[in-house]
């Protein structure tokens, strides 16, 4: 089994009047040679957003871009014509591929909006750009994990699909749980990202937004406290 540990204190930080963000890799003006990215996972950011602010029209290429909101709303427009709001117990997936212009601007006028988003290589590039929203809190089984994101090839027709060979799992624990994560594919290593709570895996204590990569490994066992958050990031290491 091979290790990373990422603290939640030694992540990247960007602060303006509208935005404080916390990020897992490098990204922006955080640049840290050694944070470049877990395997196909490139962005993992952590996003507080002021009301009525947001980032402007802007492209993408050739990346998968997960947004799951944590609280408040986000209102996104783009250049496929695709217009809408997603809230926390809500995803969203957009495939840039190709190309795509978006925005991204919280829809509150008055409440800050926190929002996770991820970036996983593509897996074909330039592949047609396409946009979908799913509302996933009626998806989530208490004290286990739910993978509410899956490779294009074995998702099942209203399941949440990206191009690549990776999963996205949420667990919400509001009970202590042991509970053992299978990886669903060898070549994978899983980024393991505490939302809020604590947990125990692979004799690492880990607490609110502390976080740890796991490879060449084909499970691992975890004990989550209760009342307690975990994402977990299944993706290709090489």
């Amino acid at each position: 089994m091979n290790k990373v540990v990422h603290t939640a204190a030694s992540r990247g930080t960007v602060r303006f009047e509208w935005l404080n963000a916390k990020y897992s890799f490098s990204f922006g003006n955080y640049y840290n040679p050694e944070r470049l990215g877990f395997g196909a996972l490139r962005v993992l950011n952590d996003d507080r957003i002021a009301p009525a602010m947001g980032f402007g029209n802007h492209p993408h290429k050739n990346m998968e871009i997960i947004t799951i909101p944590q609280s408040g709303s986000l209102k996104h427009k783009d250049s496929m014509g695709n217009q809408g709001v997603i809230e926390a117990g809500d995803i969203q997936v957009m495939s840039a591929g190709s190309g795509i212009e978006h925005s991204e601007v919280n829809a509150s006028n008055h409440e800050a909006l926190e929002l996770f988003q991820l970036w996983i290589h593509c897996e074909t590039q330039n592949v047609s750009p396409r946009y979908v929203q799913k509302k996933i809190a009626p998806l989530l089984v208490k004290n286990a994990f739910t993978t509410i994101v899956k490779p294009k090839e074995i998702a099942l027709e209203d399941e949440i699909w990206i191009h690549q060979q990776a999963y996205i799992s949420l667990g919400y624990f509001n009970s202590t749980t042991e509970t053992t994560y299978t990886l669903k594919q060898k070549k994978n290593g899983i980024y393991i990202l505490v939302i809020e709570g604590s947990l125990l895996v692979a004799n690492e204590s880990l607490h609110h937004r502390d976080a740890v990569g796991l490879w060449d490994i084909p499970n691992i066992t975890m004990t989550v406290a209760e009342n307690s958050r975990i994402l977990i990031v299944e993706v290709p290491m090489n």
